[in-house]
């Protein structure tokens, strides 16, 4: 890889990071429904005239239509490429800002915000990474996606305060025109840094240390799989219920960690969500990094088997009143929960090939939405009676155990090795092992 080639490969990644860092907005909403709720209370002439049970449709939507836009948006992302895709992703989401700064109308906030935010988190979202990884070794799929997908985990440690100060300073509606300009001028402007490689690019492999006088290694390429096809093995289904069950648990205790905290550490709640997300951060590039050594299902089976203990533990943590080790918890369901973020976009790489890579992580990414919003309903509904969090920490750990379980199933993909030999007049000697 020359000098050149490096370079312009770290400045997709640097965009692709860049844009989820501006994507991440979809983390305020606990700060905006906090807004809502009291322009509810308050009342008056200008306030939300919405039922305090309707605050949080225009979040649910909007996970849903993140997770289902992927599937389209990695089509176009194939067919049209990324720059073209996140370019969408840029104008949806400030046109879905626009109209909730028009109108605090229930309809407008749940189109607004739920429709076209989210479908916008979707095409940004899902052109970022592909384009990425593409410029790289597959050796380094892990670290990439990692970087990549951190950007949007670690959003909520900046756009969290920020958006507490608009709307101190601006209200609500002014603060989504802000937010609007602000974030779709970042996506758009990011999005025309993203580039694949030039047609016939093969990325460099890194020479490891102690083999530089031995013959290159050149590995079969991974089969390009169609979605119809991607379907029809039964690694996708494998693949999807552990990443339903993963993003789910994590989502359920990402919503309510901001309540939580509030019972032990006041009106410094704020600090829990904050090292949460650098721990939702941290783990998508350690469980990239990790997953390039020891193997993408041996990093999933770790993770998911971590999380099942900390949520069995979250009980008694949770019953302590202790904010040290809510804080501690928090970080560390948020570390587990980020590593779903990099390891299912890197199987789906290893697994399905690059030519329909993003249709075949769009179907993939449908577990994120459909896993958020069952197990986040499940929980409120449990919640709601006597003893109820303790049994959606009991319910979480128990999928996640079953999840673990799952990855044993699952074979490391073996690659066929194909090492060049020396050539001697018209012979080439090739040695072909498994």
């Amino acid at each position: 890889m020359s000098k050149t080639t490096s370079n312009k490969g770290w400045q997709v990644v640097i965009a692709g990071t860049g844009i989820n860092l501006a994507l991440g907005v979809l983390y305020a909403w606990s700060i905006f429904k906090g807004a809502i709720k009291a322009s509810i209370e308050k009342g008056g002439a200008d306030a939300f005239q919405w039922s305090l049970s309707s605050i949080n449709d225009p979040y649910a939507l909007c996970c849903l239509a993140f997770a289902f836009s992927m599937i389209v948006a990695g089509k176009c992302q194939d067919k049209i490429g990324p720059a073209k895709t996140a370019l969408i992703g840029g104008v949806l989401v400030g046109a879905g800002f626009c109209l909730m700064g028009y109108s605090n109308s229930y309809a407008a906030w749940v189109t607004g915000f739920g429709v076209l935010a989210g479908s916008g988190f979707g095409f940004g979202y899902s052109a970022a990474t592909p384009p990425a990884l593409k410029w790289f070794s597959a050796k380094k799929t892990g670290l990439i996606a990692g970087i990549v997908v951190a950007g949007f985990g670690l959003a909520p440690v900046y756009i969290a305060p920020l958006s507490s100060y608009l709307l101190g300073i601006y209200g609500i509606q002014q603060s989504m025109y802000i937010l609007a300009a602000g974030f779709a001028v970042i996506v758009c402007g990011l999005s025309f840094v993203l580039a694949n490689p030039p047609k016939g690019y093969v990325p460099a492999e890194p020479v490891v240390k102690g083999e530089e006088g031995k013959p290159a290694v050149a590995k079969k390429a991974v089969h390009d799989a169609t979605v119809s096809e991607m379907l029809r093995s039964p690694k996708f289904y494998m693949l999807w219920t552990t990443f339903f069950i993963g993003a789910g648990a994590g989502l359920m205790v990402i919503g309510s960690v901001a309540g939580l905290a509030k019972h032990s550490m006041g009106s410094m709640a704020f600090v829990a969500v904050a090292i949460m997300a650098i721990g939702n951060a941290s783990g998508r590039v350690v469980a990239g990094v990790l997953s390039d050594k020891i193997g993408r299902r041996a990093t999933l089976t770790i993770m998911l088997s971590f999380q099942a203990v900390l949520m069995f533990a979250a009980v008694p943590v949770v019953g302590s009143g202790s904010a040290t080790l809510l804080v501690l918890l928090a970080s560390f369901i948020g570390f587990n929960y980020g590593s779903n973020l990099t390891l299912f976009p890197s199987f789906a790489k290893d697994y399905w090939g690059f030519k329909n890579y993003g249709l075949n992580y769009g179907a993939l990414f449908s577990a994120w939405g459909v896993g958020g919003l069952v197990m986040g309903r499940v929980s409120e509904m449990m919640n709601a009676q006597p003893g109820g969090l303790n049994k959606s920490f009991i319910l979480a750990g128990s999928c996640l155990a079953l999840g673990t379980v799952i990855t044993f199933f699952l074979r490391e993909k073996k690659a066929v090795a194909v090492e060049a030999a020396e050539v001697v007049g018209e012979k080439v000697a090739v040695k072909v092992s498994a």
